[in-house]
């Protein structure tokens, strides 16, 4: 009885370091902070996705650099609309027809957590898709806006702090889609505050490092200035890129996260005091949980092993 009791005990261990655990709506800080990620590829993440020449498939190489690693201050929204400790590759269940690796997210949320204590990211990014996929009535706009609103309700009580917006790689294609890329922009992002009754919140946006056709410079022309109050932007080109030369590499996706971040804290106002108290204490539970799922969870199998061994 007592051997079954922990062998059962230790399988549950197991399953719960090696998955984040959801969070009932019960749970969730009433005062989390969030932000929405939309866009196309390189907001949905492929930092170190490369294409597996023996399977001809295109695979993760799953490292995750320590800017991006779990934290209990810093939740995702699921694609089935429950909280839950946010974890690479943050668009892994939103992005669903692709390879999903390193995005920008996880870096700035890794930047602002202890500005709010509580950061709740919410993956809305597409890739492949085109500026007037995200158009007023289109699926991806009103899918987007219904997570958004499922966030704020689910956390009961949660605000929206900002929207991430990189997209665009797809318009440099047709000149047609070049040309309007402004005036869509303007629109999506005045129907998007508007639908979430947030007239001035904050959007920051990335401006092109690369494309998929011969008009990039036209789409980061209407990226750069868009003439909207509290729509900022942060400039990517020059930012490595993995070697199909259109997306950018993990290392760039940290750097790009930490510009986002940056760009919010020099642009919007400090309606939140750093929470010193709460850094240090989710800095001692990240600790906590890093040690048990990198450490002890990969030799739990093994005290299994050596205990049944024993016991026999």
């Amino acid at each position: 009885m007592t051997k079954n009791f922990f062998f059962f005990s230790v399988i549950i261990i197991i399953i719960f370091l090696q998955s984040p655990p959801q969070i009932q709506s019960q749970t969730i800080p009433r005062n989390i902070s969030i932000f929405i990620l939309a866009g196309q590829s390189n907001m949905a993440g492929r930092g170190g996705v490369y294409n597996d020449t023996a399977t001809n498939t295109t695979v993760w190489d799953g490292v995750i650099p320590q800017e991006c690693r779990s934290n209990p201050s810093i939740l995702r929204l699921t694609a089935k609309l429950k909280w839950e400790i946010a974890k690479e590759p943050l668009h892994v269940d939103i992005d669903v027809n692709k390879t999903n690796g390193i995005g920008p997210g996880m870096s700035f949320a890794d930047r602002l957590f202890y500005r709010f204590g509580h950061v709740g990211l919410v993956p809305c990014s597409i890739g492949g898709t085109k500026l007037s996929q995200w158009r007023k009535g289109e699926f991806l706009y009103e899918e987007t806006v219904r997570r958004a609103k499922a966030a704020v309700a689910s956390s009961g009580g949660g605000s929206y702090r900002g929207i991430l917006w990189y997209q665009g790689e797809s318009d440099t294609v047709d000149m047609v889609d070049a040309s309007v890329y402004k005036k869509r922009l303007v629109q999506f992002f005045s129907d998007l505050r508007s639908d979430l009754d947030q007239p001035n919140l904050p959007i920051i946006q990335v401006a092109l490092a690369t494309g998929e056709g011969p008009y990039v410079d036209a789409v980061r022309k209407a990226q750069l200035k868009t003439d909207l109050k509290n729509v900022y932007c942060v400039d990517a080109m020059g930012l490595p890129l993995e070697p199909d030369g259109l997306h950018l590499t993990t290392s760039s996706q940290v750097r790009l996260g930490q510009m986002l971040a940056q760009s919010f804290a020099d642009n919007i106002p400090n309606s939140a005091q750093p929470l010193y108290i709460p850094l240090l204490i989710s800095s001692f539970c990240c600790s906590l949980y890093i040690i048990f799922l990198e450490i002890l969870a990969p030799t739990l199998p093994f005290f299994v092993t050596f205990f049944l061994d024993s016991s026999s």
